[in-house]
């Protein structure tokens, strides 16, 4: 039930929605619920998509209602604009899902509301799709950041990334909000304190399949596991340059199945020695990054140049 209350303006938070990278990543084993165990350092970029969120503060949704579940109030307490072609259904967009998610939480521990402000999602979108850099994700953990406060629904975080775990697996890691070492399904996260970075970063329009590159036979499934202090100790073996045993294991399947992007990492491997850094793909592709050493990140004409002669979509952001 809807219940309007007068002279109650709207207010507006506008929050980024940021993209990742991964220094590397590994797999290190296939579980009983057939995910993979993976290890990896996420790094969260300055640069991401942007979510408003426009409080309806003049009508509230009752909840005291035995036959509400969480599909249903989700459906009367969000609309979302600017999503329309990313799903078939603007509702199976993960923003929509991190929502329930979150509702369905508070109702099995007992914690929702009497009554919830309705709230208006505006997606104003710059990452691209399919990329490996987390769009998706984002959006869904910074909705379920924004919705916890709006709410006051008053989840701690290790909470939100439990139910952020059960969205998508990079969930998390945008929840947390700080450059982490990943471990799990990349639930389990401990914070590493990085030096900050620029990367020049390429979109290719490209995109291979998750579930085909998890399929794949080529794929390494069995790489040693890393302890969380051999990966802090060793931040300079994947920061700037990759050195072994840090690499990506999707690189060679996915470079062998999308010449797009074998394409793009083969442009940025030509600059490798200009900038003192390795060029690598990011989660499962189709986005590849290279390191910028500090030394060119002032030459502004020579970034412009590498982004105007790059097969691709380019840009030059640094970490959050």
């Amino acid at each position: 039930m809807i219940k309007n209350i007068a002279a109650a303006p709207a207010s507006t938070i506008t929050r980024l929605s940021p993209a990742k990278i991964n220094l590397f990543l590994h797999i290190t084993g296939k579980r009983a619920d057939g995910y993979h165990d993976l290890q990896t350092v996420f790094r969260l970029l300055a640069w991401g998509d942007y979510l408003h969120f426009s409080v309806t503060n003049d009508a509230v949704i009752c909840t005291d209602n035995d036959k509400l579940d969480a599909n249903k109030l989700g459906h009367q307490l969000l609309t979302l604009a600017g999503a329309e072609a990313i799903t078939a259904s603007v509702e199976d967009n993960l923003i929509f899902k991190a929502a329930r998610a979150l509702l369905a939480f508070a109702m099995q521990s007992d914690r929702l509301p009497k009554q919830l402000a309705q709230v208006n999602v505006t997606l104003d979108k710059h990452l691209p799709m399919g990329a490996g850099l987390g769009g998706g994700s984002s959006n869904a953990a910074t909705t379920m950041l924004a919705l916890n406060e709006v709410w006051q629904l008053g989840f701690t975080c290790g909470e939100l990334i439990k139910i952020g775990a059960k969205v998508g697996a990079d969930v998390p890691i945008f929840i947390f909000g700080q450059d982490a070492i990943a471990m799990g399904i990349g639930e389990e996260l401990t914070a590493i304190d990085l030096p900050e970075q620029q990367y020049l970063i390429l979109t290719p329009d490209a995109h291979v399949n998750t579930a085909k590159l998890f399929a794949h036979p080529k794929l390494k499934r069995d790489i040693t596991p890393l302890s969380i202090d051999i990966i802090q100790s060793q931040y300079t073996d994947y920061v700037q340059t990759l050195t072994a045993p840090y690499h990506n294991v999707f690189t060679p399947v996915v470079t062998s199945l999308a010449p797009a992007v074998e394409e793009a990492l083969h442009y940025l491997q030509g600059l490798e020695a200009q900038v003192l850094g390795t060029a690598r793909m990011t989660g499962s592709g189709s986005a590849v990054f290279l390191p910028l050493d500090a030394s060119v990140t002032t030459d502004k004409v020579l970034l412009a140049k590498w982004i105007v002669d790059a097969p691709c979509a380019g840009y030059v952001v640094g970490s959050l």
